[in-house]
């Protein structure tokens, strides 16, 4: 178990006491917050932040989706560029771990969940899996004004569908998932404490026991 103990200013019910804050299992709150946001905060017993967290970093999460039609979050295969979004998105636990799922069964030959029964050339947007890889065919859009066009590949095909909003649903869930990696950091050493310059003695402490 480990407690981190904050110095007594920050402790508005009780001035003069030290303020400490139950950390519990610090790993395993991490764990959670990472899977969850805010999770782990939940775990700790602090429930206003585990709250906060949740419904702004998910939010983000899901606003960012939306934008992109549910095609922002995908792990690239070997023959793609680079997805490096990911990695960022990644930071938001669970919520976009299915990208991964859906990249092993399109590794493996097989189609992704979700994946209507029918040729992969005349799919429309809306029936495309959410999570999967863009495949790297040549496929046909239909821009605003109603004019066909054809694409080298679903990413590009996405991008022209939705822009501008692809790239900012993108930037969206990018800032959630890093955004995760603070509170991830938060629910396993407690709040960050900077001292004023009226304070400068004692600091904040993290006791293990």
């Amino acid at each position: 178990m480990a407690t981190a103990v904050l110095p007594s200013e920050y402790n508005t019910l009780d001035e003069g006491e030290p303020l400490e804050i139950e950390l519990k299992q610090p790993w395993l709150a991490a764990l959670l917050a990472w899977l969850v946001p805010g999770l782990g905060h939940l775990y700790q017993g602090r429930t206003g932040k585990g709250l906060l967290f949740f419904v702004c970093i998910m939010g983000a999460f899901w606003y960012g989706m939306y934008l992109g039609g549910g095609h922002v979050v995908y792990a690239s295969t070997p023959e793609q560029d680079l997805r490096w979004q990911y990695y960022c998105q990644l930071g938001a636990g669970g919520v976009a771990l299915p990208a991964l799922v859906q990249r092993s069964r399109v590794m493996d030959d097989k189609p992704p969940f979700g994946q209507p029964a029918v040729e992969p050339g005349k799919l429309t947007d809306d029936e495309r899996p959410w999570y999967a890889p863009p495949r790297n065919d040549q496929v046909q859009t239909t821009d605003d004004s109603d004019n066909i066009s054809r694409q080298p590949n679903e990413l590009s095909r996405w991008i022209v569908d939705h822009n501008p909003h692809f790239e900012i649903g993108t930037v969206y869930t990018m800032i959630a998932g890093l955004l995760n990696l603070l509170v991830v950091c938060d629910a396993y050493a407690g709040p960050l404490v900077i001292r004023s310059k009226d304070h400068p003695e004692g600091d904040s402490s993290q006791d293990n026991s």
